[in-house]
């Protein structure tokens, strides 16, 4: 189970890089953490029962999108690295 996974992830990644959709993909993950992050910031800023639902619905996708971020920035550095 874990090779297949595994074949299937390096074979996507792999696909991925070769369209040249990486730059696309990091340049949109980034924009929309940092959209999200600052609109969870200010909606928890204000005291009212809608804002705290908007910032907890927030929390929900900036976890995936944090993680997307991070392999984003080990892929970066592993490509500057070899």
């Amino acid at each position: 189970m874990i090779t297949t996974v595994s074949t299937t992830t390096v074979t996507t990644l792999t696909t991925v890089a070769a369209l040249g959709l990486t730059a696309a993909i990091s340049i949109a993950t980034a924009g929309i953490l940092v959209f999200f992050l600052t609109t969870k910031e200010l909606a928890t800023a204000k005291a009212s029962g809608f804002s705290s639902r908007l910032g907890r619905f927030l929390s929900v996708s900036i976890v995936p999108l944090l993680m997307t971020f991070a392999v984003i920035m080990v892929t970066k550095i592993i490509e500057v690295l070899a």
